[in-house]
């Protein structure tokens, strides 16, 4: 991810974050997924497996898009955390914007598994 393209996005999520137009970690965004709330999501690469693995299959089951972030710290210092792994944009007005980036997707895990 390129320097600009990350400030751009980091510059986005924190606008959702403190305009209440995103959520921030694993369990809120699944529950906003499951109440079809999500409009698209951004992981970091580096977080644990274990985190991923809860939250990329059901948004990929669901059809939601997840693109891959920045690293974790990076992404938590974006919300105010020391690190996160997931943050899920509920807005539609900011998830245009994020989409209009062009970021990269993040890869399904189960793809990799499935060798």
């Amino acid at each position: 991810m390129d320097m600009v393209l990350k400030r751009k996005l980091l510059g986005l999520i924190g606008l959702g974050v403190r305009g209440r137009g995103a959520v921030i970690g694993v369990e809120r965004v699944r529950d906003a997924a499951r109440h079809g709330k999500l409009q698209l999501a951004i992981a970091a690469p580096d977080a644990s497996s274990n985190s991923l693995e809860k939250v990329l299959p059901l948004l990929h089951a669901r059809g939601i898009e997840v693109f891959a972030g920045p690293p974790a710290h990076e992404l938590g210092a974006a919300v105010g955390r020391e690190t996160t792994a997931v943050i899920g944009i509920v807005d539609k007005g900011l998830a245009m914007g994020i989409r209009g980036l062009k970021p990269e997707p993040m890869p399904d895990v189960r793809k990799e598994e499935l060798g």
